[in-house]
């Protein structure tokens, strides 16, 4: 296991979707438009090795073009003429991130391989070839290496460098590589200062020890 990569994901959303669960008459499906991955090495000094980011070009369950709400542009920066410009189909995208990954574990913070696979193939009407065993929750890595619970719950994938008080040379929240970048810089630093092993990042991450470090229920 000489690496794991690091990744996250922008999905079409517009204002309160969230909220809804997607769930508003207006609401798009939740597809991935964006995805950013970064290779960190397992091995001493843990060096970043390489980067990944694709755009996406989003259908609806139709097979129709989807063009992004607003709210979409205002969050992430990618607007119509960026998919227009740079926008690739669901599976050359996955084929590409497939190679990039190789063997290695795969880490976000959250759960974004159910929005990247689980939704996004469905909505395409393909079938998702990485299995869903070799994805990690990277939160849980922070929490196995100290980070108190309230804070964690409330960081974003984006503001967890800053947490960290790590360079982040002026990276934009909610781009996919630079959301992944900021997760990838705090497990290299939680690497490097011994508070992680590369042995835990071994799947499955032990249940049994997270749910010891929880704190105790109101």
């Amino acid at each position: 296991m000489p690496n794991a990569v690091i990744f996250d994901c922008e999905y079409l959303t517009a204002p309160g979707a969230m909220r809804r669960m997607w769930g508003g008459p207006l609401d798009p499906d939740p597809s991935v438009a964006q995805i950013g991955a970064v290779k960190l090495s397992l091995d001493p000094g843990h060096e970043i090795l390489e980067t990944f980011q694709v755009l996406i070009s989003p259908k609806d369950r139709y097979g129709r073009k989807t063009t992004p709400d607003p709210f979409f542009t205002e969050l992430t920066g990618i607007d119509q003429a960026s998919f227009d410009r740079a926008g690739v189909g669901l599976a050359e995208a996955l084929d590409g991130f497939e190679t990039f990954c190789g063997e290695a574990t795969l880490w976000s913070w959250g759960k974004d391989e159910l929005n990247l696979f689980a939704i996004s193939c469905y909505v395409e009407g393909s079938a998702p070839k990485m299995p869903i065993h070799r994805f990690g929750n990277a939160a849980g890595l922070v929490f196995l290496a100290g980070m108190p619970y309230e804070d964690l719950v409330k960081t974003t994938s984006g503001q967890l460098a800053t947490y960290f008080q790590l360079d982040r040379q002026e990276r934009r929240e909610h781009d996919a590589l630079d959301d992944a970048m900021s997760i990838a810089l705090s497990l290299q630093h939680l690497l490097r200062t011994g508070k992680l092993a590369p042995s835990d990042f071994r799947l499955p991450l032990d249940e049994a020890d997270l749910r010891r470090r929880l704190p105790p229920a109101p």
